[in-house]
């Protein structure tokens, strides 16, 4: 529909099309492509998807570094803001307190639901827009800040960050989580409005067609070689320590193995010098990180701190057994023995071993790698866009979503640039 005003300010309509129940969603994220991290690639994803199904979309994120116009498109346009490196993160950027600019911008354009998948300053700032506003306003839980202050020196802010959390997405209509195990630990910790709305995988890209021998060789490895893979930023929460253990055991048992870590972060250097062997790749993205995926035999995944873990699909997708504690993704989609390996939640003693007697056996891990590809097919992201759009529809009212005749949201400009 178009609209246009009149001399006298009146508004004249020039076309009237069939009513159509799509919603106005802004999305406000602290982190988005290309950036490169699991809550930014799913986001993306979600935010296509909506596309698709004739959303209009807005989404509001801290202006990048470097040229950043911010992305125009049907049914899409970004609204940038003011933001600050994240430190140990300099190549990410947290929003900064944006109260009164996002009043001013969505009382201007009121959208359906706003969607806040970040609990920073910018998420704030949000939901007390949405509170000024009385809009509807939903959330995703996709970090465990909370679990993350033990590795950095400062587990004694464990009970106010999950405060501040618990606080945060209580205010909101709807808080998604990806697993049901997370939302029965939330729930017994005081977290309301639960929804479980899952993560898929692009099992196209994600392919074991893209192993590539010639990246192999630049790894040192052969077609007989086992090369373990590990993928994600180089953080003391990843848990890599117990990743290099378990390689350096692996590589007592099978001499010619090699470990690759793809991802990059403030434990490069010290994992440069403590394991010297290993390949440090770098970050990677697009088919050069699918290839990564498919070229290795094995995804050692240590971490004990994920949500979900998106990385977990992506190697099960590549065709890759994937050996992880029972935990987030791994434990709510490996079926042990069957599509990957499974280690009691904390048991290092045991992780370390399974690497060990995987690397051992050879046509098992061939097996289960085949097993973890068919998996993963089921995991498509038609579903989850589904499932997220029926939480989005939950909360906002029926008027809202019938034959609406508001504009679809547009871009706004120099206020908030």
């Amino acid at each position: 529909m178009q609209w246009q005003h009149g001399e006298q300010g009146d508004l004249e309509v020039d076309e009237f099309p069939a009513p159509r129940r799509s919603l106005r969603v802004a999305i406000v994220t602290e982190t988005y492509p290309p950036e490169v991290n699991g809550v930014s690639m799913t986001l993306a994803r979600l935010v296509e998807g909506l596309r698709l199904r004739q959303h209009d979309v807005q989404l509001v994120r801290p202006r990048q570094p470097g040229a950043d116009a911010g992305q125009q498109g049907e049914r899409f346009h970004e609204v940038l803001m003011r933001g600050l490196p994240i430190p140990r993160y300099g190549h990410l950027r947290m929003g900064v307190p944006s109260k009164r600019a996002l009043v001013r911008l969505w009382a201007l354009r009121r959208p359906d639901v706003v969607h806040i998948a970040t609990e920073g300053p910018l998420g704030w700032s949000a939901l007390q827009a949405c509170r000024h506003l009385q809009l509807p306003v939903t959330s995703d839980f996709r970090t465990n800040f909370h679990a993350y202050s033990q590795h950095y020196g400062v587990g004694w802010l464990r009970k106010p960050i999950m405060a501040y959390l618990r606080k945060f997405h209580n205010a909101t209509l709807r808080t998604m989580v990806p697993t049901e195990a997370l939302r029965r630990d939330l729930a017994a910790c005081g977290f309301r409005g639960l929804r479980v709305v899952a993560r898929g995988v692009d099992t196209e890209h994600f392919h074991p067609l893209r192993r590539d021998r010639v990246l192999r060789a630049s790894w040192g490895a052969d077609d007989a070689t086992l090369v373990a893979v590990c993928v994600g930023r180089l953080a003391p929460e990843k848990n890599l320590d117990l990743v290099v253990r378990a390689f350096e055991a692996v590589a007592r048992a099978e001499p010619a193995s090699r470990l690759v870590l793809v991802g990059d972060g403030p434990m490069r250097e010290a994992l440069r010098a403590r394991c010297p062997q290993a390949v440090l790749a770098g970050q990677r993205s697009g088919t050069d990180l699918a290839a990564h995926y498919a070229s290795a035999d094995l995804f050692v995944f240590a971490s004990m701190t994920e949500t979900f873990g998106n990385v977990v699909t992506e190697a099960m997708a590549s065709g890759l057994p994937v050996l992880a504690f029972e935990h987030a993704a791994a434990a709510q989609l490996i079926r042990h023995g069957h599509d990957g390996l499974l280690v009691g939640l904390g048991d290092e003693a045991g992780f370390v071993e399974s690497a060990v007697r995987a690397a051992r056996d050879r046509p098992a891990l061939s097996r289960i790698g085949a097993a973890a590809r068919d998996s993963a097919r089921a995991l498509d992201w038609s579903g989850v866009v589904e499932r997220f759009e029926d939480e989005l529809r939950s909360v906002v009212s029926p008027v809202s979503t019938g034959a609406s005749v508001l504009p679809a949201m547009t871009a706004h400009t120099s206020p908030l640039r």
